[in-house]
């Protein structure tokens, strides 16, 4: 669940900058570097995974510009009939 942390100074462009780095990153799989040399091994991962980063780019667009970004709305109709025994 997004916390909302692109949503305060962060623009719209600097959110769709960011997002689409995540969205690069997914597509390359770079969510977590590892390496080894000489017998030493390093690991470097991402302070958000590319998932929450994505999650808080579309919270952060909503909010900062609903107009364009909204959530969709679903309409659903139910009924509940009596049936005569």
């Amino acid at each position: 669940m997004a916390q909302g942390l692109f949503t305060v100074g962060f623009t719209v462009a600097e959110v769709l900058s960011i997002q689409a780095k995540a969205k690069e990153m997914l597509i390359e799989g770079k969510t977590l570097m590892s390496w080894s040399d000489s017998g030493s091994n390093a690991s470097k991962q991402f302070p958000m995974t590319v998932k929450e980063t994505l999650e808080e780019c579309a919270h952060a667009l909503r909010v900062l510009e609903p107009a364009t970004y909204r959530c969709r709305r679903r309409i659903t109709n139910s009924a509940i009939h009596h049936l005569a025994k």
